[in-house]
């Protein structure tokens, strides 16, 4: 005769299963979360060197970032034709370049930055123009690059 353990009984003494435990949500993110870092810091790291190489004058329509934002919003729309119609790409692709190097190159923390910057310095129309003018130009730019890169991809298959 076996006795159950007093943890595992049920109200007639009866063994019940253990409970299942439920998996950890990091469990097996380590190395997802560990491309997203090193993409970022290649990412981060380009846009910083884009504003040395191009700084934006004090008080004036920040280039650099409107550039850098529309750059990096075609890329991700190439990039997304080009893993999910061409390329079977590996689970960490999509997580090392797109979220972290262009996530990382591209930038809404120094867009917003440089909206308070330009409405700080007595700009309020450009930075208005500046706001409005990255959305649309975002938009756009993701939308062309997809539309380009699947339209260059159908001529290709010819």
């Amino acid at each position: 005769m076996s006795v159950p353990h007093p943890k595992s009984a049920d109200t007639t003494g009866a063994a019940s299963p253990e409970p299942a435990r439920r998996p950890s949500p990091w469990r097996g993110q380590g190395p997802v979360v560990a491309v997203v870092a090193l993409g970022g810091a290649i990412g981060a790291t380009a846009r910083y060197g884009a504003s040395l190489l191009w700084p934006a004058r004090t008080g004036g329509f920040p280039w650099t970032t409107f550039g850098v934002n529309l750059v990096g919003c075609a890329v991700i729309g190439v990039f997304m034709v080009v893993i999910t119609d061409v390329w079977a790409a590996h689970r960490l692709v999509r997580p090392f370049f797109g979220t972290g190097v262009l996530g990382g190159f591209t930038t809404f923390s120094t867009y917003a930055v440089d909206i308070q910057r330009l409405v700080d310095a007595g700009q309020p129309r450009t930075a208005l123009v500046y706001l409005f003018a990255t959305l649309l130009g975002a938009l756009a730019s993701v939308w062309l690059a997809m539309t380009a890169t699947r339209r260059v991809l159908a001529w290709r298959q010819r």
